[in-house]
């Protein structure tokens, strides 16, 4: 088994658990992170004795509290679609077409990247504790990796409007009611749900769950995404977007001009 910098992984008989393990970062997706996440990803989904893959984070805070604000808040918006598009085609679109059924396990925050990691795997299970949010328009930006596609997807046009417009977060509670998660329990019980739920999947046909994966995935393939990485890389030229990022740094309120 590899050792990767960012991620710790394991494999216990035919279910493979990746962990991202940045904890004073609260997890968060920088770009060595979503390398070797997908490298680990793509052997275990190659590897024909891995059936079912989960996804959680390090310690009792978070899954994933968004990305790394500081790689990005210089870039251009050319330097910005191009984050979006490789971002996608590494980790998002990836994880979401992979062959392998991935379950995410929500153990904390799921914040901006996090969620949108979340919202790639095909089933999501959170903890008690969790919250989940998509604050990008905090910033100055748009969620860039399939964000605004496929939380619309899952929970339905208007919550996700109200979502990725208020940049507020929602509880595992609210979480579960609007069907972005499929169960809510305690922290201490999620990793064994999780793996209880991949014991399900492991009694049924693999090459015809691929097959699933790919039917469910083909009527959401449009132009959406391809307009996100667009107005993803626009908003890195915007008066708000310097703004937005440089106030996060600096721990203050942004004062945005609308420019």
């Amino acid at each position: 088994m590899k050792n990767y910098k960012n991620i710790l992984t394991e494999t216990e008989g035919a279910i493979s658990i990746i962990t991202i393990d940045r904890p004073k970062q609260l997890n968060a997706l920088n770009k060595e992170t979503i390398a070797e996440l997908h490298e680990a990803f793509d052997n275990f989904d190659k590897d024909e004795k891995v059936r079912a893959i989960i996804v959680t984070g390090s310690g009792e805070k978070a899954f994933v509290a968004g990305a790394d604000i500081k790689e990005f808040m210089n870039f251009d918006s050319v330097q910005g679609r191009e984050l979006a598009a490789k971002g996608q085609k590494l980790l998002f679109d990836f994880v979401e077409n992979l062959n392998t059924p991935v379950i995410a396990a929500i153990n904390g925050f799921a914040l901006g990247g996090g969620l949108e990691l979340a919202l790639a795997s095909h089933i999501r299970m959170a903890s008690d504790n969790a919250k989940m949010g998509l604050p990008e328009v905090s910033l100055g930006v748009i969620p860039g990796y399939g964000g605004t596609q496929r939380l619309a997807q899952i929970i339905g046009k208007g919550r996700a409007m109200e979502m990725i417009l208020t940049a507020g977060m929602i509880d595992a509670t609210t979480a579960l009611n609007y069907g972005l998660v499929t169960e809510v329990v305690s922290q201490a019980e999620l990793m064994d749900a999780a793996k209880s739920k991949a014991e399900k999947l492991l009694k049924n046909s693999p090459k015809a769950q691929s097959f699933a994966i790919k039917a469910v995935n083909a009527s959401y393939y449009k132009n959406g995404f391809e307009t996100e990485k667009d107005l993803f890389g626009q908003a890195f030229a915007t008066e708000d977007f310097k703004e937005g990022t440089t106030a996060f740094v600096e721990r203050r309120r942004a004062k945005f001009t609308g420019k």
